[in-house]
């Protein structure tokens, strides 16, 4: 079979079965020379899909396989000796019926083409991959293949036979029309097409509850539509009601395919401007408003011209949130976009026992697949956390913030309470003033505010520890302390690992915290990019390196973190010079040090899926 088939190359690796399956599908034949009719013939699922309808064609033309033998091969079956009969050819089974005689069976030719489109719905393989030799009750079995109407057979009979109709194929019902009824068509789409792009870049919803043609405001989609045809004439001649009222193009069936149009394409250009380099992933779940778990997926990478950015890819419902069935859902959305897992580098995640746990988490679960897909805990939430843990820990804190809740809660309840706060406060101010007991000056009125929170401290001891001296050392220093200490505990060493050699390429201040160790101690937390020959070109870069960053040049003087020195250095085209450089400082943009995309994903998604 090999001399009538090419397949895709094989012989990469691939951290997955799926990937492989999909990489050896056939996808170049000579149709010629095909054995149809031969037990080598290969099922359909093995054909790529852009295939699969030429090769299904060609069986078609060729018909069932229907020999008339005298005698047909024989076997015992219960005692009694069993063969095919060649009337079972003739009557309601003579369309799909086909005989192999080498390996005396019987099978269905629609469901052998066309059965792998119903994966989901029972139905047995004994006509489609099988065989069937059961020829005691044959008659009987081949009722009952074909079953009902809305049987797997039928809804492979219809497909065969939509196929096979030529008069229905797109080609010829485009070739009818005239070259003027196509440019027409082409303007009409395009026109829509053009306004649904517009409804999708500004997030605009496109239909509202009445879209009639006496409607005042049909919303955005028909609104649109219509002044795009009021300011371009060519565009009103063939849109809306001038349009053949079977092809309107504006009904929500239409809608939906330009938008999941826009967004194939959108995701093709994503996939072609990563360009199989490597990527951190941003992954969220949360419930909709029907209380359905959702999962969203971003990419964060460098693009070719060396800026960081975060790409949304899809999201998916999970019906169960734990560890595995998440890694399994992440792995779908990259296979089904032609993505490695093993290209991950970094992972961001909110904190959540299933996504970081050291056993059975999901950042290890992946780091075992790919060991050098560090996890990130989101910054922004462990500041909360360390925050929350504070609170608790510190008495003073949590006294403070315990004030500011009810004050907060009292009076921001009601506007009423809000205008006489604002009301009393200002005529005690006045009083103050025209007492001379308050004076006009930044920050005076402040500390004598702070003595509603704390009314221990005397005013008589103003003079010795005042307020401003109490906040700042016997609570703001001390805060700080216990945020230090809170923090180092939720860092192992080899996070701090990545972020101080990170810290260390920050090109402020000419590169003030550069420090040549701790880069080399991140070089190695990445084994499969630097080997022990990479890491001694990277020591030597790295003395160049820094000697030209400080050597004066414009474009990295005034650069304000290691975001803004990777696209400096495509455009100076140093990216090459310091190959192993310019490899490590992508490395350490990958890594996610904040979840808000993924997090702004189910705040869009509120637009679109709400209580309406």
């Amino acid at each position: 079979m090999e001399n009538f088939f090419k397949k895709v190359n094989c012989s990469q690796s691939s951290s997955s079965n799926v990937n492989i399956n999909r990489s050896c599908l056939i996808t170049d034949l000579d149709l010629g020379s095909l054995k149809v009719y031969s037990k080598e013939r290969r099922p359909i699922f093995d054909y790529d899909p852009r295939i699969r309808d030429e090769v299904r064609k060609y069986y078609i033309e060729k018909g069932s396989c229907q020999p008339i033998l005298k005698p047909y091969p024989s076997s015992e079956i219960g005692g009694i000796i069993r063969q095919f009969v060649s009337s079972w050819f003739k009557g309601s089974h003579s369309t799909w019926l086909k005989y192999s005689v080498e390996e005396d069976a019987a099978y269905c030719l629609c469901c052998y083409l066309f059965k792998n489109e119903f994966v989901h719905e029972i139905t047995g393989d004994f006509y489609a991959s099988k065989g069937f030799r059961g020829w005691n009750k044959a008659l009987e079995r081949f009722c009952l293949h074909v079953s009902k109407v809305n049987s797997v057979h039928h809804k492979c009979y219809n497909k065969m036979l939509d196929l096979s109709n030529h008069r229905q194929s797109i080609q010829v019902v485009l070739d009818k029309h005239s070259q003027k009824e196509k440019n027409e068509y082409r303007i009409h789409l395009k026109a829509s097409i053009d306004v649904a792009r517009l409804l999708l870049y500004h997030g605009l919803p496109f239909r509202g509850h009445d879209e009639s043609e006496t409607s005042t405001n049909q919303v955005y989609f028909l609104g649109f539509l219509q002044w795009h045809g009021d300011k371009h004439p060519n565009v009103g001649k063939v849109i809306l009601e001038k349009a053949p009222q079977n092809d309107t193009l504006t009904c929500p069936m239409i809608q939906k395919d330009i938008v999941n149009a826009c967004a194939k394409e959108t995701l093709k250009v994503i996939i072609e401007d990563l360009n199989g380099d490597y990527f951190g992933i941003l992954v969220d779940e949360s419930k909709d408003i029907s209380h359905e778990e959702q999962m969203a997926l971003v990419l964060r990478y460098v693009d070719k011209n060396g800026e960081v950015v975060e790409r949304f890819i899809g999201l998916v419902h999970v019906s169960d949130t734990s560890a595995c069935s998440l890694k399994k859902e992440i792995y779908s959305l990259l296979f089904d976009h032609s993505l490695s897992p093993s290209k991950i580098r970094g992972q961001g995640y909110y904190g959540a026992s299933n996504m970081k746990g050291e056993i059975n988490g999901l950042k290890t679960l992946i780091m075992k697949d790919s060991p050098s897909a560090y996890y990130i805990h989101c910054f922004a939430h462990q500041l909360q956390l360390t925050l929350v843990a504070i609170a608790k820990k510190y008495l003073k804190v949590e006294d403070f913030f315990y004030h500011v809740t009810n004050v907060l809660n009292v009076v921001g309840g009601s506007f009423k309470r809000r205008n006489l706060l604002r009301h009393h406060q200002a005529g005690s101010l006045k009083q103050l003033l025209e007492s001379s007991e308050a004076h006009i000056g930044q920050g005076l009125h402040q500390e004598r505010g702070m003595s509603l929170l704390f009314p221990g401290k005397s005013n008589r001891k103003c003079l010795d520890v005042c307020y401003s001296h109490h906040l700042r050392v016997e609570i703001f220093c001390v805060v700080i302390d216990v945020q230090l200490q809170e923090f180092n505990d939720r860092f192992d060493v080899v996070s701090s690992d990545l972020l101080l050699g990170m810290g260390s390429l920050n090109p402020v201040n000419s590169f003030s915290n550069f420090d040549k160790d701790r880069i080399m101690t991140l070089a190695k937390c990445y084994p499969n990019e630097f080997d022990d020959g990479k890491l001694r070109d990277l020591s030597y870069q790295l003395d160049t390196f820094i000697i030209h960053m400080r050597g004066g040049n414009s474009k990295f003087s005034n650069l304000q973190g290691i975001r803004d020195l990777a696209k400096p250095l495509v455009e100076a085209n140093l990216m090459e010079t310091y190959s192993l450089v310019y490899l490590l400082v992508k490395l350490s943009l990958i890594l996610p040090v904040a979840t808000a995309t993924v997090e702004r994903t189910f705040s869009s998604m509120k637009h679109i899926k709400n209580e309406v």
